[in-house]
């Protein structure tokens, strides 16, 4: 596998629009992000007209940054050109920053919103001028707009930033500096030494990536490749053994070890290498730990099924024992494979691509919020002393890792049992059934 190296250049790179009407602090914001003054910025509504685009270079790439001019309601000859001009930048955006103002909502940002509906998971809500704390609740009224990415922050003096930035990363990931071209699914393959982890990335692959032996431990750095399979590019790391930390004593393994936990923050999705002749061990629990705290996708892969007895109902017995054994992975898909034979292959990179796009569905905050309603009507939130749980709201705030925000009358307290029940009706009735997902509880 070849790699084809593209020359970068501003026509290509992912494009960043800050929009909104006059004088909400866009061009702050613009000269905030680039780290320098570029943008004029002045107390005068409508200074800036034509949309002033800046190349914007990070550690983790570069982005096309684009400052347009405020959007006007009753707009007039000049004034609506700048208008005209910002709604045309939406087409061709790959992330949309919307700027308001903490303190009021007016009607020009009313209708604008709506032209912003159709490119909705691309919309970043940015509260401008939360300038202190006495502020910041007043952000969570701007929820209420239906967009699941709402962030306060403060252009001229810093605060949230950081945060935008991340979300700005969420919808852009990093490294995608190629316009056109999807971002390449990435695996992780973990397991206990001498699984067959190499085994399968020289198999995916179709090349000698890894040195392949019995003896175990012999990966020790993360070994990467890529390939191509139904036109989706993959990238995958082969990674070192994880063995209880009581037996690794020496000093590079110590350090492969750490590399391999880190690959998990690399990663989309986890490829938990299972030996299915030597079964599951305690250490195969922690690994799965690991994933489903970070949030990552995990199929749970049964090698060396080609050397199994093929005993009746065999299949089922292994599957029902490592479902027994890993409940933490109840929703985790489990694919037989023999990597070696190259039996099971197109079935596991199958599972991977359904659980990716789990991964990175976004469900409307309208429906999440018709669903809720028809969930809390089939099983109220119990009680306790001091009365009645209740659910109010409830957004999705990411996706790859997915998670939600509810939000409740008492979070201190709010029965875990319940949430429980709401991330199964999430699963069931969502399409979120094979992959791990996080309700986090706000008052």
């Amino acid at each position: 596998m070849h790699d084809i190296i593209s020359k970068v250049t501003p026509d290509n790179l992912p494009r960043v629009v800050i929009v909104g009407r006059p004088n909400v602090g866009k061009s702050t914001l613009f000269n905030r992000l680039i780290g320098h003054r570029v943008a004029i910025t002045d107390p005068s509504p409508g200074v800036t007209r034509d949309p002033v685009e800046v190349r914007w270079d990070r550690d983790s790439g570069s982005l096309m940054l684009i400052d347009t001019g405020g959007y006007k309601l009753d707009h007039k000859d000049l004034d609506e050109l700048v208008t005209l001009r910002s709604l045309r930048t939406l087409n061709d955006a790959d992330c949309i920053v919307l700027v308001l103002d903490v303190m009021e909502i007016t009607p020009e940002d009313e209708s604008f919103i709506e032209h912003l509906r159709p490119y909705a998971e691309r919309v970043i809500v940015a509260v401008n001028k939360v300038d202190h704390e006495v502020r910041e609740p007043l952000v969570y009224n701007y929820h209420s707009l239906g967009f699941s990415r709402v962030i306060g922050i403060s252009s001229a003096h810093g605060r949230g930033i950081q945060e935008l930035i991340d979300e700005i990363s969420e919808i852009i990931p990093e490294g995608s500096v190629f316009r056109g071209e999807d971002p390449a699914i990435r695996l992780a393959i973990l397991g206990k030494p001498n699984t067959g982890k190499s085994t399968l990335l020289n198999r995916l692959c179709n090349d000698e990536r890894s040195i392949v032996s019995d003896i175990p431990g012999t990966t020790r750095d993360v070994v990467e490749g890529s390939f191509h399979y139904r036109k989706t590019l993959y990238k995958v790391l082969d990674t070192a053994g994880i063995r209880r930390r009581v037996r690794v004593t020496d000093q590079v393994e110590y350090y492969s070890v750490n590399r391999a936990i880190a690959a998990i923050e690399k990663a989309d999705i986890v490829f938990l290498l299972i030996d299915a002749l030597s079964g599951l061990s305690d250490q195969d629990k922690k690994i799965a730990n690991l994933i489903v705290k970070r949030g990552r996708g995990v199929v749970m892969v049964l090698n060396k099924w080609d050397l199994m007895s093929g005993m009746a109902n065999e299949a089922q017995a292994v599957e029902d024992r490592v479902r027994f054994l890993f409940p933490m992975l109840d929703f985790a898909p489990l694919v037989r494979i023999s990597a070696r034979e190259g039996e099971g292959i197109d079935n596991l990179l199958n599972t991977a691509h359904k659980v990716w796009k789990q991964l990175n569905k976004r469900v409307d905050t309208g429906e999440l919020n018709r669903k809720l309603a028809e969930w809390t009507e089939h099983y109220d939130p119990p009680r306790d002393r001091r009365g009645q749980f209740r659910t109010k709201y409830i957004t999705q705030v990411k996706t790859n890792p997915v998670s939600f925000t509810l939000f409740v009358n008492r979070p201190k307290g709010f029965p875990q049992g319940y949430l429980q029940y709401l991330k199964n009706r999430l699963r069931k009735d969502l399409g979120f059934n094979s992959i791990p997902l996080d309700i986090h509880l706000k008052g």
